[in-house]
């Protein structure tokens, strides 16, 4: 009985260091259970990103070829990166809108995906799920529009055009910045309306205004850095120039009027600049081809400030940040395309809630306190908070409901997919 044991033990042993056996990879490195395992994900294209390669995954189902999945393996890392949206063709298109005056910006968030990384930790015997996890977006949103994709794409009474869109936003989703972590604000600007969302879900919505379409709320991301309480608004040289002065020479009293003062900064303390004091009219046309203007326009803070009560600022190129408004009224509007690129908020103080309560070392009374004061304070955040600034026409809402919204800047149209 001894004999025979060791026997079996050689013989296994035997198999383990000639290669043979199930773990064993072949020429190419892939093992088996590898082969089994992406042939799963391929049959019900679990992650959406076949996409253009669409003739190779035919030849590799037939032949399961080792050569021909490795390429396969590789390119569908890449589309699931990086999104199957002809890029090349839709910046072409960003660059003719930007010509004609629109100011637009889609930023892509291209993350970089090598050959020689996916086949070493292929050959490594890692799974195919841990070699494509780094490239799985983040958002549930992704994983709910997919459920829907497919269940609505089984239905012979979908459209095309519907399949098309929601699948347009799988890719978009693609597309965003990775590494999101368990809270973000999320601004879905087709659909009016900002979540801040954590681990249990919404905790925060709202209504919001956004850019005009010749004016458009740019699409990045940025993390929340601080909020301000009672703030003065440094009206951009562009407002500036294309209508603070334009304003001012038709009416004397336009500045006081709207709490305005002049500096040769943005800051109040420095020294005042007398509006009598400078030839507007001469002023225009001597500054009109440069980038920053020489004077500065401020509103000061109070109860009737444009920005209203509270900013909330999450630093970026575009000088774009959410903020309150006087403009209640346009909230009861179905479409909320006002804005000069900022996001305007519905309910701004319960925004101010809760990142005072779960982002910032501030008590309820302190920030109370400095609210009632009119007085400028700053709040510095104490936890990450990324801001997505995203344009999804087709959503899933907290309900389990697909929503599907207008292409109020045309994307759905310029954005074309590569297969």
């Amino acid at each position: 009985m001894k004999k025979m044991l060791m026997l079996i033990l050689w013989g296994v042993s035997a198999m383990v260091l000639t290669g043979c056996g199930v773990g064993t990879p072949d020429a190419e490195g892939w093992r088996s259970t590898q082969k089994e395992e992406f042939l799963a994900i391929l049959k019900t294209d679990k992650y959406a990103s076949i996409c253009n390669q669409q003739a190779l995954y035919e030849k590799v189902k037939e032949s399961e070829n080792s050569k021909l999945m490795s390429k396969l393996l590789v390119s569908y890392a890449k589309n699931l990166a990086n999104g199957c949206i002809d890029l090349e063709s839709f910046n072409a298109s960003q660059e003719k809108r930007v010509e004609e005056k629109i100011a637009t910006y889609y930023e892509t968030y291209m993350q970089e995906v090598k050959a020689s990384d996916i086949m070493r930790k292929l050959k490594a015997g890692q799974s195919i799920e841990e070699i494509l996890k780094p490239y799985v977006p983040e958002y549930t949103q992704f994983f709910d529009l997919q459920k829907r994709y497919k269940l609505l794409g089984g239905d012979k009474n979908t459209s095309k055009k519907t399949l098309r869109k929601i699948r347009l936003n799988l890719e978009r989703l693609k597309l965003m910045k990775p590494g999101l972590g368990d809270n973000y604000a999320l601004v879905n600007i087709p659909e009016y309306t900002v979540r801040v969302i954590d681990t249990n879900g919404t905790a925060v919505a709202m209504a919001v205004v956004v850019g005009q379409r010749k004016m458009q709320t740019p699409i990045f991301s940025a993390d929340l850095s601080y909020v301000t309480l009672n703030p003065q608004w440094g009206v951009p040289d562009s407002i500036a120039r294309n209508e603070v002065i334009p304003k001012l020479l038709k009416d004397p009293n336009y500045l006081v009027d709207h709490n305005m003062v002049i500096r040769k900064s943005y800051d109040l303390n420095t020294t005042a600049v007398s509006q009598d004091s400078v030839d507007w009219e001469a002023y225009l046309v001597e500054e009109q081809n440069l980038t920053e203007m020489t004077y500065k326009f401020i509103e000061v803070p109070s109860k009737k400030n444009g920005l209203g009560r509270v900013k909330f600022i999450f630093p970026n190129k575009h000088s774009v940040y959410m903020h309150d408004t006087q403009a209640k009224h346009l909230f009861k509007r179905k479409v909320r395309t006002y804005s000069h690129g900022c996001v305007r908020l519905e309910k701004p103080v319960v925004m101010l809630d809760h990142i005072s309560k779960h982002y910032t070392e501030n008590t309820p009374e302190e920030v109370k306190e400095w609210y009632d004061s009119l007085e400028t304070h700053h709040m510095g955040l104490t936890k990450k908070l990324p801001v997505h600034t995203s344009y999804l026409t087709t959503y899933v809402d907290e309900c389990g409901d697909l929503l599907v919204f207008n292409d109020i800047y045309g994307f759905d149209k310029s954005q074309k997919l590569n297969f």
